[in-house]
């Protein structure tokens, strides 16, 4: 019979909310890291319903909709870095990836023992499938992506070489991941559309649909 032992696990969690992302950037909007994996998770999930749809993918969407909820973890103890520093120079990057490291573990720990098994493939991110990191990694960088331009709407010019360093990276991704191209042709650009324009969309696309449906 498992112990009554308190958790501190979803006390971290709950205080990811708290957690600052672009720091040392001045934001139109501000966001938190718990907003951040919360949309990773919606752009990975969809990213392996259109690898399985359109591509002949085999992928677990739901296992990797999780895998993205959790990929920030050891912010919950080290906080939101810069990426600039971060990878400011490999020692470095060696260096801090071990504190990641510690951390996640440090998390995993905060679980009660009979539970960290069905946690710690979820967690731990060098036992991770190589392949699904990818796609959580590809939607990390998506949803940067739309941040970045969503701040540039606002003529928020902090953001100009965020997108600028994205750019060729996700130009990259979309000659080896198609579902990364065909969420960028038809899912980014409407994101920093305002209400109005949302809308306008959205009423263009029932109309050609009831066309579409006349027709046939």
């Amino acid at each position: 019979m498992a112990q009554n032992r308190k958790s501190t696990f979803l006390a971290w969690i709950v205080r990811m909310s708290l957690i600052k992302r672009w720091a040392l950037m001045l934001c139109f909007r501000k966001e938190n890291v718990s907003e951040h994996s919360h949309q990773t998770a919606v752009i990975a999930h969809m990213l392996c319903v259109i690898r399985n749809r359109l591509f002949d993918g085999n992928i677990d969407a739901g296992h990797v909709a999780v895998l993205a909820l959790y990929h920030e973890i050891s912010e919950t103890k080290l906080q939101d870095l810069n990426s600039k520093t971060k990878y400011l120079n490999p020692e470095f990057t060696r260096q801090y990836k071990k504190l990641e490291a510690m951390a996640e573990r440090e998390c995993l720990h905060t679980l009660p023992e009979e539970l960290r098994a069905d946690f710690q493939h979820l967690i731990i991110q060098d036992e991770i499938d190589p392949e699904l990191k990818k796609i959580v990694k590809a939607a990390d960088l998506l949803s940067a992506y739309i941040k970045a331009n969503d701040e540039l709407r606002f003529n928020n010019q902090e953001f100009e070489h965020v997108r600028s360093g994205l750019q060729p990276r996700l130009n990259a991704l979309c000659e080896k991941m198609p579902e990364v191209r065909y969420f960028m042709d038809h899912f980014v650009e409407s994101c920093w559309a305002n209400v109005d324009q949302l809308t306008g969309i959205d009423q263009e696309h029932k109309e050609h649909n009831a066309s579409t449906s006349n027709h046939e």
